[in-house]
């Protein structure tokens, strides 16, 4: 068993099946999910068992930018909603870690050296322990090593415990976030409505500006017992029926412009209704208007579903990739409308490694670049944030030429699960071969100053965003996870909710609690 042990693929799933197993006990409603396995992860690494470095920055390369391609679509709505409060947010929490780092360590005459090391821990910051480094010495990687693990560990039990402590119902919040969402967009239906108002008889749909002013989509027309599909030009008649699709207030704007609703069937005939997705790249980020449906086939789009959501059409709308359209047309115009939109189920299914890999090319690159801000200050995203910010990007422009920047649902949890074991395998790993003999070497205090660091700033932000900001818990998770810097935390609340409110917030606040941890280690640095 002991040489099993040594083989690295032997070990990595062997602490994940364990972790699997440990994740899945739950005590008074609270369990750790995958986030189990970074703890048999640490016990292991304490006998010696050590997954490579390679193993863990693939896993977290592949995890990070999954995650980045998920939040891209909702980070700039994210940002011009929540994005100054989130700031805030980060910039105290920051700001606190720092006050904690400097009162300890004037109190307890702790050298800068260890103080930023233990500061960089804390948060499991890599680009802060390279800023440390370079402005004190080598030993910030002792004060680094003491605060690490229960860097690592504090983050996750933190979460995990928040929901339990703040009463926070979370399949509630989730069902408010629903409802919040279905009111931001409404249910479109469907209305036959009877044409009876002086005011629009015997005049032309373009010029009663239909859809201007009442945003309904009228896609039929029965006149004398003869079914239509509407053009500009088409005039109405005392007594027609048109059949029209929009939220319930357009089709009541619609009703009031009109004449009345009416419990009306219109006759089987030519024309059929069609969902039809869109695969077809070259279409993707075009707007509706641009396809010219109605001149080309005689087609009508009555609604599009995005991502869950129904969505009332409109000519400057723009299609996104397996946007799911329904369509009414002659029934020869069906094929090749389809054919125009790709409808093709597989695409929608199967993943295109090319922009996977590329994207994590740009991304590890992006990381490598370093920006120097007056002597002695310098500022790289690393790894972590390169990918991050590149596939958050990425996925936010959608496409590039040829390239889909996307990632079906079911390719981006695979992917984004194996990353995940990966990475917390070989941080369990390389914290647990340590945190033994750094305690028994440098003692009890530092270890708790560390812990201080890491628990202090999630209190007060956590404080701060409840009582004055009256944030959304799962907003505050990820709020909490990216300002500390910690992708094993983001874990963890990834496991909690069904949403991605947690994936946008930390990818919102991230870019900024690592420039400002970097300014506030070079400051204690210089005040110590």
């Amino acid at each position: 068993m002991t040489e099993l042990l040594q083989n690295s693929y032997f070990s990595l799933f062997v602490i994940v099946a364990l972790g699997y197993m440990l994740g899945s006990i739950k005590i008074k409603g609270v369990s750790l999910d995958v986030s189990a396995v970074i703890f048999i992860a640490l016990l292991f690494g304490h006998f010696g068992v050590i997954i490579p470095k390679d193993i863990q920055n693939f896993g977290m390369i592949l995890f990070i930018f999954t995650i980045g391609i998920q939040a891209g679509p909702g980070f700039i709505d994210s940002f011009k909603s929540k994005g100054r409060d989130l700031a805030i947010l980060t910039i105290i929490l920051i700001l606190s870690a720092g006050l904690i780092t400097w009162i300890c360590a004037k109190s307890l005459n702790i050298d800068p050296a260890s103080a930023t090391g233990l500061l960089a821990g804390a948060l499991t910051s890599t680009p802060g322990l390279a800023s440390a480094i370079e402005a004190t010495n080598e030993l910030s990687s002792i004060g680094y090593g003491i605060a690490y693990p229960f860097g690592v560990i504090g983050v996750i039990l933190f979460v995990k415990l928040l929901p339990k402590l703040m009463r926070a119902n979370i399949p509630a919040i989730e069902k408010e976030l629903d409802n919040k969402n279905a009111e931001e967009h409404p249910e479109i239906v469907t209305r036959v409505i009877k044409v009876l108002n002086e005011n629009v008889i015997n005049k032309s749909i373009e010029s009663l500006r239909i859809r201007t002013m009442t945003g309904a989509t009228i896609f039929r027309i029965l006149h004398n017992d003869a079914s239509l599909l509407p053009q500009a030009g088409t005039i109405l008649h005392r007594g027609d029926y048109i059949k029209a699709s929009g939220t319930i207030e357009a089709v009541k704007q619609l009703e009031l412009l009109m004449g009345c609703f009416e419990d009306k069937e219109f006759p089987a005939d030519e024309f059929q209704i069609e969902h039809v997705l869109l695969t077809n790249t070259k279409l993707v980020n075009e707007t509706l208007g641009a396809l010219s449906l109605l001149s080309r086939f005689g087609a009508t789009v009555t609604v599009i579903r995005r991502s869950g959501i129904e969505i009332a059409p409109s000519p400057d709308l723009k299609l996104k990739f397996a946007d799911k359209l329904s369509i009414t047309a002659p029934k020869e115009s069906m094929k090749p409308i389809a054919q125009l939109f790709g409808n093709n189920s597989k695409a929608v299914s199967s993943t295109d490694f090319f922009p996977i890999a590329a994207g994590i090319v740009l991304g590890v690159l992006c990381g490598k670049i370093n920006i120097t801000m007056g002597e002695g200050f310098a500022f790289s995203p690393g790894l972590t944030g390169g990918v991050l910010l590149v596939a958050i990007v990425l996925s936010a422009i959608g496409k590039t030429g040829p390239i889909m920047w996307t990632m079906s649902g079911n390719s981006n949890t695979l992917l984004r699960q194996l990353g995940l074991i990966m990475f917390l395998a070989g941080v369990g790993t390389s914290a647990g071969q340590q945190i033994v003999a750094t305690f028994e070497q440098h003692g009890v205090v530092l270890f708790l100053v560390g812990g201080a660091i890491t628990l202090f700033p999630m209190i007060v932000a956590t404080l701060i965003a409840h009582y004055v900001f009256k944030m959304n818990i799962l907003y505050l998770l990820g709020a909490l996870t990216g300002g500390m810097t910690s992708t094993p935390g983001l874990a963890a609340c990834d496991s909690m909710t069904k949403t991605n409110l947690p994936t946008v917030a930390y990818a919102t606040v991230y870019p900024i609690a690592l420039v400002m941890l970097i300014v506030v280690i070079q400051i204690i640095a210089a005040i110590v």
